[in-house]
Parts: structure tokens; sequence; C-alpha cells
């Protein structure tokens, strides 16, 4: 039976990426985000929930990261969830934690508001060190024969 591993979360960063290198030179960036969810309790009220969730990214997008994300920024991820194992040095038991692997990610919210020229689903354009814009722009106006659906 085959299996299938894929999340796709949107959320706010909880702190700062923080950007590393391995041995061999590969940027890793970790960084955390926040996701709501609202809902109604039985008694009527409406409760907040949140889940906090660890990232990790490699390559040249952990670079990006690090370099356009900072804390409480908004952003949109798609990856695999990985379970990381290991042995605690003080208690000496196994230890674990689920976290996501990065394999793609989209800016939310407004240009200013994430310090970058264009929009849309981040592709790398290294060359620059600035996203590619997409689509139409944004003062043109749409028809509704313009709309796919």
């Amino acid at each position: 039976m085959s299996s299938f591993n894929k999340v796709i979360l949107m959320g706010n960063l909880t702190r700062d990426p923080e950007l590393r290198q391995t041995q061999s030179g590969t940027s890793v960036c970790r960084f955390s985000i926040a996701v709501n969810r609202s809902f109604s309790a039985q008694d009527g009220s409406v409760k907040d929930e949140t889940c906090f969730v660890e990232i990790d990214s490699f390559g040249k997008t952990a670079e990006n990261i690090s370099k356009y994300f900072s804390k409480g920024r908004p952003i949109l991820v798609e990856g695999r969830l990985r379970q990381d194992t290991w042995d605690d040095k003080n208690t000496g038991q196994k230890r674990s934690k689920l976290l996501v692997v990065l394999e793609r990610f989209e800016f939310i919210g407004s240009a200013r508001d994430n310090n970058y020229q264009g929009g849309g689903n981040w592709q790398g354009d290294y060359e620059k060190n600035t996203p590619p814009s997409r689509g139409k722009p944004s003062n043109v106006e749409m028809e509704d024969d313009d709309v796919p659906f």
C-alpha cells in the first residue's frame, strides 16, 4: 500500500528564522509558525486554539526564508512531516518530535510588509535576490469573463 505525506499550513512566524550551515556548506533554516483556529464550544462561546509548528528548510530556500522573513510575518508553507528522534542527555530517555520539512512556500500579505518587490509564489530568482512577480499587474481591472470559474 502506498502512502502520502503532504502538509499545507498558513501562519505567522513565532520567532526570527535561525540560519546555520552544515559541515558540507548546505544552508539550513529552522523557524516556527503559529497556526490559529477559532471554533464554537458546546456552550456557544467562541474558543481559540493555537498550534505551534517547527519547520526546516534547506539550500537557497533556507537563505531566502532567513533574508525575507522575521517574527510575526505571515507565510504559507507546503512540505512533508518528519519525525526526529534522539536520546535525552539528562534522563537517557528516547525523545521525539514531529516537524515539517519545507518543500515550497509563498509570501502572504503585502510587499511592503515582507520587504520585497513583486509577489506571488517564490520561484527562486536568486541572481537578483528578489522574488519574481507573477500574474496580471495589480492595477489591471478584471472582468467577470476573466475569472476561470
